[in-house]
């Protein structure tokens, strides 16, 4: 992209809100402009991100013909361009899970974009921002022309349209790296559940990990387990402090019997005597 050849103006447009108004033509013989406005990204929550805060611009109304290629091409002229970001609304560039392919993303919403674009050198920034209001970034050269209308919405079309093989490759791609997840996800808790080996008490054996990792308290589940073991325990050692030998326990059942005779006899006894006072009344 190459910028027109109309009179440079002295100084940049800046606007309430800190931002540069770029002006963007279509093609060099075009009279209609449109203005994209940028200014420096600023945002301290994206300092460990993907967008350096002294080497990131942040640009609103980006028109719907221009892709993040064609964006690139735009911002070269103020220094070599890292990557470039088109969305439907600012926010965070953080993305959590594997990266999907086109065949597996919805369709971008056509309409105004806003974008960021990431420089190599700061100094970029500091070139886009005074910028002439009155000096065009042209879109489409001759050398590098973008194309509209019913030759985008063909070559659109040629593009959606799914090849097997290719699709085959993609699946392939991502079932490797779903499987390659799992079994790291495996190893990991297998490392977990060795670091954390629970021995016949019931009591779990804490190793140190990496600081600022806090150590597990005993789950609830574990304590019944131990509590039970230590129950089984109890009954298990006065069992056998009780009959320690055999002939203890013949002992013991011997003394059971007599003394259940004993009872017997008393028991008739005393209803033999509830008899004899006429005192024995059973109905």
């Amino acid at each position: 992209m190459a910028p027109s050849k109309t009179k440079h103006a002295s100084q940049a447009c800046i606007i309430p809100g800190g931002f540069t108004v770029l002006s963007l033509q279509y093609s060099p013989d075009s009279a209609a402009r449109h203005s994209v406005f940028v200014k420096e990204h600023k945002v301290r929550a994206e300092k460990t991100s993907q967008r350096p805060l002294d080497k990131t611009l942040f640009a609103i109304n980006i028109p719907p013909y221009c892709s993040e290629l064609i964006v690139k091409e735009l911002f070269s002229q103020f220094g070599p361009v890292k990557s470039v970001e088109l969305r439907d609304k600012p926010g965070s560039s953080e993305h959590t899970g594997p990266k999907l392919s086109k065949y597996f993303t919805p369709a971008q919403k056509q309409g105004f974009k806003v974008g960021y674009v990431v420089f190599d050198n700061a100094s970029s920034i500091a070139a886009a921002k005074s910028h002439p209001h009155d000096v065009p970034l042209v879109v489409s050269t001759e050398q590098q022309p973008v194309k509209t209308g019913i030759q985008k919405w063909v070559d659109q079309y040629r593009e959606a349209l799914i090849q097997p093989d290719k699709l085959q490759k993609v699946v392939d791609s991502f079932l490797q790296g779903y499987d390659k997840r799992k079994e790291e996800e495996a190893e990991r808790k297998k490392k977990e559940a060795e670091e954390q080996q629970e021995d016949e008490e019931g009591w779990v054996k804490v190793t140190r990990g990496s600081r600022g990792i806090k150590a597990r308290p005993h789950s609830e589940m574990a304590n019944q387990r131990a509590l039970h073991k230590e129950t089984r325990k109890r009954k298990r050692k006065r069992k056998e402090l009780v009959n320690f030998y055999t002939w203890q326990h013949r002992n013991t059942q011997k003394e059971h019997i007599a003394e259940l005779r004993k009872k017997f006899e008393e028991d008739k006894q005393r209803i033999a005597l509830l008899r004899a006072q006429r005192k024995f009344r059973p109905y």
